[in-house]
């Protein structure tokens, strides 16, 4: 009884001391930024940055080679383009639905017991990958790899966060940035290259042997533990409600666009039912994760830090910006392939320029930060970005090659610049103890908002695609790209409101110096 009271004190000293430190952590921010001398960053931190990081790189690697070979996998497997999104989807679905844990994780076990575990999932998976030859065991396969990505990521951001220089943390989190989204710069292209000229599963022959022999030793060597491990509990109703949260509301997505693409063949009626349901689901099981949390005295992810509607805009954004940004590369990919007639090779190797350059552009935005501070890095950034989109929008049914390549680029640069910031500046305004849980519900926002922007523009293209007639008729091409250019309008639209949502917390910001 002492001891449970004992319990309900700490837990009421914690909440009421959140935003206390949040606004002090505010207060001090870009002081810190310019105060803080300059500092050395460790080997070994490197290492374990690319060890770690590796394994979520080529779990995004293995999800975005899949994408641009939709039009393959949809006549493999005898499925339509709706059906045949899910193997990204479930992907990003279960790395969405395994976050969560990262905060429980990271309290619980050391950081190498987590790297061998998401190593060895990422080697299973990929083995199921190579030897199922049935759609089903595709999907289970890819539930698998997401579960080790969904362990490997936020381990990743965890060991930045704990263990570099303060003075170099944006720059640190720009590199993690790098490691991750190189993987969508050259997956299209290595898809469409090794479809070219060998079966699409000697990708995952390929992956394994740089899991074992690079991934492993050197994460073996370099992976240090700072922080000591705690004697958290897990909540498995919180947990099982979050999930059906993350799904409910996805298949809601997925659903919904089946049932008004099936609206003309009078066939809408079920898919209809199963959206409403999904969407009641989804909704009903969030409010209860956010109720169970409050009232729970070990919660799986505590959400104090969250009543600072500053934080709370950064994170709005933060998984806004992933449904445009994730999204992108199926758009392009299967627009060139769909509606301009290009190979899988052409098609993977449009989206290079702007993912690879773009993403390379990750750690110049954490340096622009750490010397600027957030408001003109990120700001400046998703400006830039927006115009992207809006040319994609005017030129949409006169799309090129080049121009689809060439306006892409413009959205990448932008969006490598300044999306590992929004993250960073949040999770700098919380307090520390707070770190595990906002590195969690930050990276779960990000997975998400991945998986709502493949089903979402899946949906868009599949509901223009309607009664258009077979893949590779003038019809077919023609409603292909009119879908496009419902797409570029729904991602101006995102990208605009997400933009709208930093510019305000900013100004809460600036009225507490």
């Amino acid at each position: 009884m002492a001891a449970g009271k004992s319990a309900r004190k700490v837990i009421m000293k914690e909440r009421n001391t959140t935003l206390e430190t949040t606004d002090h952590n505010n207060r001090n921010n870009s002081e810190n930024i310019k105060e803080t001398p300059d500092e050395r960053i460790p080997g070994k931190l490197i290492g374990a940055i690319v060890a770690v990081g590796s394994l979520a790189f080529i779990g995004i690697l293995t999800e975005t080679v899949m994408t641009v070979l939709f039009p393959q996998l949809m006549r493999e497997f005898n499925v339509n383009t709706a059906t045949v999104q899910w193997i990204t989807t479930i992907y990003l679905l279960t790395v969405a639905a395994t976050m969560p844990l990262s905060s429980y994780l990271n309290r619980k076990f050391k950081h190498r017991v987590l790297f061998l575990a998401a190593v060895a999932l990422a080697v299973l998976g990929s083995l199921t990958m190579i030897f199922g030859h049935a759609f089903p065991v595709i999907l289970v396969a890819r539930i698998i790899q997401g579960i080790g990505s969904g362990v490997a990521t936020p381990l990743m951001m965890n060991i930045i966060l704990e263990q570099s220089p303060r003075s170099k943390v944006g720059r640190l989190m720009g590199v993690g940035s790098l490691v991750i989204t190189v993987a969508p710069a050259i997956g299209p292209t290595v898809g469409g290259a090794v479809s070219s000229i060998l079966p699409w599963r000697a990708i995952f022959v390929i992956v394994i042997p740089v899991i074992l022999l690079i991934s492993l030793p050197v994460g073996l060597k370099c992976i240090e533990q700072h922080r000591p491990t705690e004697e958290a509990h897990l909540n498995p109703l919180q947990f099982a409600a979050i999930v059906l949260a993350l799904c409910g509301l996805v298949m809601f997505l997925n659903q919904a666009g089946v049932a008004v693409a099936a609206a003309s063949g009078g066939a809408a009626t079920a898919p209809a039912i199963f959206a409403v349901i999904s969407l009641i689901v989804g909704l009903g099981s969030l409010f209860f994760f956010g109720w169970s949390s409050r009232r729970s005295f070990s919660p799986l992810i505590r959400l104090g830090w969250l009543r600072d509607p500053m934080v709370l805009l950064h994170l709005i954004a933060y998984m806004l910006l992933p449904i445009v940004g994730i999204g992108f590369g199926y758009v392009i990919t299967n627009l060139a392939q769909l509606s301009l007639g290009t190979n899988a090779f052409l098609a993977g190797a449009l989206v290079l320029p702007g993912a690879l350059i773009g993403a390379f552009f990750a750690p110049i935005g954490g340096t622009l930060y750490d010397r600027f501070g957030p408001v003109r890095p990120i700001l400046g950034a998703f400006f830039l970005a927006i115009c992207g989109p809006i040319l994609l929008l005017v030129f949409s049914m006169r799309l090129t090659p080049a121009t689809l390549a060439g306006f892409y680029f413009i959205f990448g640069l932008g969006y490598a610049l300044g999306f590992s910031n929004i993250m960073t500046n949040a999770l700098r305004s919380i307090a520390p103890q707070f770190m595990p849980d906002g590195n969690a519900v930050f990276n779960t926002c990000l997975q998400f908002g991945g998986a709502a922007g493949t089903a979402l523009f899946s949906t868009v293209l599949s509901v223009a695609q309607a009664g258009a007639g077979k893949e590779g008729t003038e019809a077919f091409s023609h409603a292909t790209a009119v879908g496009g250019s419902w797409t570029f309008t729904v991602m101006i639209v995102i990208v605009a409101v997400a933009i709208c949502c930093l510019i305000t917390a900013f100004r809460i910001g600036a009225k507490r110096k």
